[in-house]
Formats: C-alpha cells, structure tokens, sequence
C-alpha cells in the first residue's frame, strides 16, 4: 500500500516508517516544506498538496507540538491546540472532499484523554477526563469527524509512554537514573501506561489490517505499572539504585501545569480492542520492554 505519513519524522514517524517498508508498504511523508511533485501541507495558510501521485489506502496523522518541551503558558497551550485540533481539521476536510478517499485514516491521539482516573481501570468505553490536556484530545479526536463522515474507517490511536532506544520520555530519564539520581516521583502510586515501539508499530500494522477496528483503540501494554514500579524496574535494568523520589511540589515549581498533567497524573489504561481483535504484544511486561529499549 502507499501510506501517507504526517510527523514522519518524529520518533513514533521514523520507526513506523521503517516498520511499514519491512511489510513491504510504501510510506510517504507528508511534509511541511513545499517540495515539488511530493505531498506537502501548511497549517498557517490552510493548503494541502497531494503531490505527483496523490492517492494513498492509508493516511497516518502524527504531527503535533511536542507537549513535553517547555512549561504551559497561554501561547504554547495555544500553539499546542493549533498542531493537533487546527491540523486534524485541515486533514480530515481535505481527505472528505478528495475524489479518490483513502480506506483508513489513523490519527494520533494520547491516553490523557482519560485525564487523572487514580487505580480506575480504563478501557475504549471510559468517559473523558478533566483538565487541559484531556480536553485537547477529545477536540482532536473529533476534529477526525469529516473524514468518518465520508465514509473513511477512522482509527483514533490513543498512545501511551512509548519506550524506544532512539528518544523520547526513557532516553530523557536515562541518564540521572545511570548515575544513580533516579527515583519515583511524586509519592509514586499513580499508574503509568507505557508501550514498547516495537508494539506500536506492530499494532498500527494489525490496525491496517484489521477492518473492524474503528474508533478509540488504546495503544498501551497490557500490563501498566505505578511510578514507583517504572523506576524500581529501570533502575534494576540498568544496574543502579532508584531510591530519590523527586516531592510533588519540587515538580509542580518547576514545570507548572505540566507537572500534574504529565508526570502525577494516574492513567491506568487496558487495550481492549487491541486484545479483543486478536494482538499479541512481544513486550507485554516492563522488565522485557526495558531491557529492550535502554
């Protein structure tokens, strides 16, 4: 198939990229430089070119702000909804009124849809939580609403701390847990909901071929862990004590809103659907998916 790709180039872009020529697929970035004959969008402007062959069976939206990079004032809260929301809309309006329509769009969506939920198991079927960032991931999922209104089978990907070798949360946490400095956060209770990137690529390629799937899927392992259980873990992994616990308040002065939203918050989160249809993950456990990725 040839499969369109926004934020292609990001962590979750690149493996999946890789993943789905190994399947044999032909993956296409969508980029945000105007390059001739290839496709290319601009958010500012509201224009999407297809390029030289415009028509693809699958479309997979990633693009987005990092959430993770700085604090949350007015302006990156803005920008941050402008990349998901704004860009979601733009795409989803455009694949609607294309004359050949893909079969599937994928966009990415977050598991704080769910918002802080403390030890309530969450599944496709939970409501949406409270706060800043489970109210963007509701608007951008349904900012999917034109293309599933077109007829598209529509797959909102609700993805949670994904573990990779080659960046992300993990490589961020490595080195002051290497060096011994590591260590829960907060009082360490509230519950992490992790994948392996190998699964979620995985996962997304049983998405594609699954056509029953629609709707929230939960890109999660099966088994989520509390904080204090993530940093036990890693720090066995790695061969170092895990033991400073960084307090709440140390987190909240530094990073604001963030902190609670990111870092305290409580998720844990089941993948139902994936399990109901038929997945199997390779790192299903904690230990595996660490030693894997560090």
């Amino acid at each position: 198939m040839r499969i369109l790709i926004s934020g292609a180039s990001g962590l979750v872009g690149t493996a999946l990229c890789a993943y789905l020529e190994s399947c044999g697929h032909t993956p296409v970035p969508l980029s945000r430089s105007r390059i001739e004959n290839q496709p290319w969008w601009d958010l500012s402007t509201g224009e999407i070119n297809w390029g030289a062959e415009p028509d693809f069976e699958v479309v997979i939206h990633l693009a987005g702000e990092n959430i993770a990079s700085g604090r949350w004032d007015r302006r990156r809260k803005e920008r941050i909804r402008m990349s998901r929301v704004s860009g979601t809309t733009l795409l989803a309006q455009s694949l609607a009124e294309k004359g050949h329509k893909p079969r599937l769009l994928i966009s990415a969506s977050a598991v704080g849809f769910y918002g802080d939920r403390g030890d309530e198991e969450l599944t496709e079927e939970s409501d949406a939580g409270s706060g800043f960032l489970a109210q963007i991931c509701q608007e951008w999922e349904e900012a999917c609403a034109p293309a599933s209104a077109a007829g598209i089978r529509t797959v909102n990907t609700r993805l949670g701390l994904v573990l990779s070798p080659n960046g992300g949360a993990l490589q961020k946490m490595l080195p002051p847990f290497r060096l011994g400095l590591g260590g829960p956060l907060g009082n360490g209770r509230q519950f992490i909901s992790w994948i392996d990137i190998d699964d979620l690529c995985r996962a997304i390629g049983h998405i594609i071929q699954t056509q029953a799937l629609q709707g929230p899927v939960n890109l999660v392992s099966p088994e989520p862990v509390r904080n204090k259980e993530f940093a036990a873990t890693l720090g066995r992994v790695i061969g170092r004590p895990a033991v400073l616990a960084v307090p709440s308040p140390a987190l909240r002065l530094l990073l604001g809103e963030m902190a609670d939203a990111l870092l305290l918050s409580s998720v844990r989160v089941v993948p139902q659907k994936l399990h109901d249809s038929g997945f199997t993950f390779t790192h299903p456990d904690l230990y595996g998916a660490l030693q894997q990725n560090t």
